[in-house]
Formats: structure tokens, sequence, C-alpha cells
């Protein structure tokens, strides 16, 4: 029983988060971000300390179930590990805790959270590598599902569906999420837990409390004839079935060594002194064990407790056909992506991002420091974003972090959904109005680009779109009224939406473009 109400919260919270992270209708985020908010690590950076507190507590009374359960890493690595177990069964051992590597791995993770490098904590974050992969690898085959439907529901005069932009928004974070992908997936298709007990900082901080949970499951040494059929289907490798001991510290309360023990001398439940074999036997209070492990039937040959199904080719294309298919598919419609026209005469060609000296970090965020040390680059925000601007940095510190750009949408000042749905309050909730009057950058003119004085032909665009009213046109020559009108910018007005950077006819770099602040402010 506790194997199957584990499974079935598990499947429930997995499949839940990844439709958090695929949807493109924007309507999910508003019943499913607390998902999110409950991870352990982001509820940590936020102080969200009621859901720290009930994690704590989860620990405690029940064990390291918050791996298995509400870690979207978690169940992923298990049903990779689970897909193996078809193919070759009992294939686990017991092995030592390889202390070194574990508080190795969390030391490095909270120098980098500390010193700001958002790059390297974010590989090592469990809920942000899951949410990278969903990003940047399931997103592009789920939204070009969605764009199959929309095609299907137009041609039934049917608006059901809408057809949305499949695009890679930043290919280092793209071979990143894949490379992720085949590193954990291949270490759970080989050693269950490894990744969550050796890596996973989360889980090397859960271990401390996991130690002193209240619930285990204890060996009834009574019962036990050291078959060794728990030790080899455990997949966090932490049962020695001969010593009769449990690593509690590397425990996910996972229920798998239970529904395989034929004797029933596994039990999940508060743990009982140990009691020597001899001893319990004798023992008045327990003379029904001694008369009915008498009794108990050898073990059937038909179950096979150390038999090796063959694993051929089949199972090493099963083992990478999830990757496969997600940069297949992501290719493929990025090749397939229609070519833009003007009015079908003339094809625009795209334009390039600017080359700011200061990236523009979303409204919320406040400063580049306070976001570099909370950001996880989970990516949530950046799958959200309805206008298509946030996208994952490239910069070296800040890699996987999200930065704006503005050459297919701009910030409008009306949505703040990125703030509702960061988990980490690296950019804190704003109301429309904060928003409206932020100042996350200012706009900068770039004259040899802009079209009335290269083309000689009036525009205006980046005037008439501004929605402060920072941006008003001139005579480019002041003493001489009837030449070309050019924009002049308010900065004090600018709140750096980039719908002046977004409307720009020019190509392919705008003649204006947002230069950001590291530090934001209301005007």
């Amino acid at each position: 029983m506790l194997k199957k109400v584990r499974q079935t919260l598990a499947a429930v919270a997995f499949t839940l988060i990844t439709l958090l992270f695929v949807d493109v209708s924007g309507l999910l985020h508003r019943w499913l971000s607390w998902l999110a908010e409950i991870q352990f690590l982001p509820a940590l950076l936020a102080v969200n300390v009621g859901v720290v507190v009930a994690l704590v507590a989860l620990t405690l009374i029940f064990g390291r179930i918050y791996c298995s359960v509400i870690c979207p890493l978690g169940v992923m690595q298990d049903l990779i590990s689970r897909l193996h177990s078809r193919f070759k069964r009992n294939r686990f051992s017991h092995s030592p805790e390889r202390k070194a590597l574990r508080y190795g791995f969390l030391a490095l993770f909270v120098v980098a959270l500390v010193a700001g490098v958002g790059s390297l904590a974010a590989l090592l974050a469990p809920y942000s590598s899951y949410g990278r992969m969903a990003e940047n690898l399931l997103r592009p085959l789920w939204a070009a599902g969605n764009n199959v439907l929309a095609a299907m529901a137009e041609r039934a005069d049917s608006y059901a569906f809408y057809s949305v932009d499949v695009w890679v928004k930043s290919l280092p974070t793209f071979f990143i999420a894949a490379v992720s992908l085949v590193v954990i997936g291949w270490l759970a298709w080989r050693g269950g837990r490894t990744y969550c007990n050796t890596v996973c900082p989360v889980g090397t901080v859960l271990s401390w409390l996991a130690r002193f949970s209240w619930l285990k499951v204890r060996i009834d040494t009574g019962k036990c004839n050291s078959c060794g059929l728990c030790e080899r289907n455990c997949k966090a490798s932490c049962i020695d079935s001969k010593a009769h001991k449990i690593d509690y510290s590397r425990c996910v309360a996972c229920g798998d060594c239970i529904g395989k023990c034929r004797r029933g001398a596994l039990i999940f439940g508060r743990p009982a002194p140990y009691i020597p074999r001899g001893e319990r036997a004798a023992s008045p209070s327990d003379g029904h064990t001694a008369s009915t492990s008498a009794g108990v039937a050898a073990p059937s040959p038909v179950e096979n407790t150390g038999g090796e199904a063959p694993v051929g080719k089949a199972s090493l294309s099963r083992r990478s056909f999830l990757l496969g298919a997600a940069m297949a598919t992501t290719a493929a419609a990025l090749a397939q992506e229609k070519k833009k026209v003007d009015g079908g005469l003339a094809a625009i060609e795209d334009k390039q991002p600017a080359e700011r000296a200061t990236p523009i970090i979303p409204p919320g965020a406040y400063s580049a420091q306070h976001f570099a040390q909370h950001c996880t680059g989970c990516q949530l925000c950046v799958a959200q974003c309805p206008n298509g601007v946030l996208r994952p940095s490239t910069s070296l510190l800040t890699m996987m972090q999200p930065v704006m750009s503005f050459e297919r949408g701009f910030c409008r000042p009306e949505c703040t959904r990125c703030s509702e749905v960061c988990p980490t309050d690296a950019i804190n909730p704003i109301t429309r109005a904060d928003k409206s009057a932020m100042q996350i950058g200012h706009a900068v003119w770039i004259r040899k680009n802009c079209v009335p004085l290269t083309d000689g032909v009036d525009c205006g665009n980046c005037a008439r779109h501004c929605p402060t009213g920072a941006i008003t046109m001139a005579p480019s020559v002041a003493a001489d009224p009837k030449s070309p009108k050019v924009p002049v910018v308010n900065e004090s007005r600018c709140i750096g939406c980039g719908s002046c950077e977004y409307h720009c006819p020019a190509r392919p770099f705008s003649a204006i473009y947002v230069e950001g602040h590291e530090l934001h402010r209301i005007i």
C-alpha cells in the first residue's frame, strides 16, 4: 500500500509540474504555480518559512519522501530506472556512502550561491535541472503538437487552439539541458538514485534530517533469511541485507524493498530496538513469530531472484529515445519556420539582438546582485513569458538565468506573469501599477540606423508605440524645421519596456535599443 500511494502521488505531482513548464495557453500557472513554490531550494531562497518548516517536518516524520514524491527530477530518475528494470531485474547491490563527493558538491553549491555564480548553482539544483529539460527539450514537442491541433482546428473553423512559435531561445542552455538529460538519465539507468545520493545538494541536506526520521523501513531479523532480494531491488543502494542495516540518509522511502520481500521482514514504521534472532524466537510475546516462521515455504523457483534478462540494442535505443526525439523535433520545427513577409511582397530580415553594456533583468528583480543570488535558472519565467521577451543568458557567470531582449516582442506594462510564477523571489511579486512606474532600463537612439536618415522616409514608430510618452519626434537639424524628424528620448520617463526597440523597422539592428540598469527604481 505504501508503494502504491507513493507512486500515485508522485505521478500526479510530476505530471502537473511538467504541464506547468510546457503549457502554451498561459492559464495553468494560476492553479499550478504552487508546485514550484513547494520545491525545497526555491522555498529556501524565497525564505518561505511555512514551506521549509513543512518539508523539514515531513522529512523528520517520513524520511526523504520529498525526493520520491515532490521533486520532479527524482521522479524522472525513478521512471528511467524502472524502464531499465524491465530488462534487467534485481540489478542493484549495496554500496557505501560517498561522503567526500556528497559534501564536496554541497560545499561547491553553497559557495556558488553566496558568490552569486548563478550558472554553477543552476547546474546542481535538482528542480532547476528538470525545469531546463522540460522547457528546452519537452516544450518544443508540446508546442509542435499544439500547432498541429491548431492547423486542424482552423480547417474546421474552430479557434480552440492557436499556433505558437517554436524556437530555441538559447543554444548554450539547450545543449546544457540535453547533456544534463544524458548524464542524469545514464546515472539513473545504471544506478537508480546515484545522482540524488552523490551530487544533489538538496538530497544531501535532507539526508541529515532523514537519519532522525520517526518512521523508517526496518528489518525484522526474526523473519529475514538474508536472501538479499531487498538489497538487489533498492535503487538507493542503501540496504545491507547481510548485516541487516539500512542507511537512512540515502533511503528515499520508495517502498520497493517492502514489496519485494516475500517473508514480510520489512516494515515501514517506528524503529524497534534490536533483538537477536535467538532471543526473539524464545520470547513469549513473539511466540507467534517462531511458530509461523518454521512453516514458511521455500522461495518459489518460478520467481527470478538473481537472473537477468538480456539487454540488446533495443534497450540502448530506448535509453536515448527521449533526447533524440526532443532534439529532432526542435530542429525540424526550426527548419520549417515560415519566412516572414511584408504583405507577401518582400522578405523581412530578422532582427539581431542589441549589444548591451548592462543586461536587462525582469521588473521585480530590483537589482542585478539580488537577482544573481536568488535565481536558480529553472526557466519557469522563460516558459511562461507570453511576449517572448525572456530568454536564458549566455554570459558565463549568469548563464541560464533569464535576461530580456526585444526581437520578438516587448515587455507589456500590464503583464506581471514572471513575477507571479518565480518560486525563489528572484523576481518579487509586483502589481501592474508598480511595473508601469518601474525603470529597468532606458532607450538609446542610434543615429546611423534610423530610417528617416538612411532611407529619407518618415517613421516615428518608436514615439507612437511608447506607452509612457518618453519619446518625441524632433527635426534632425535644429535650424531646419523641415529636416527629417528623429526620436528624442526623455530618460526620466522611460521605463525600458522595449516597445520602441521591438517596433523599430530598421534591420537587422534597431535604430533604438534599451540599455539595462543594474539597480531598478520607481519613477
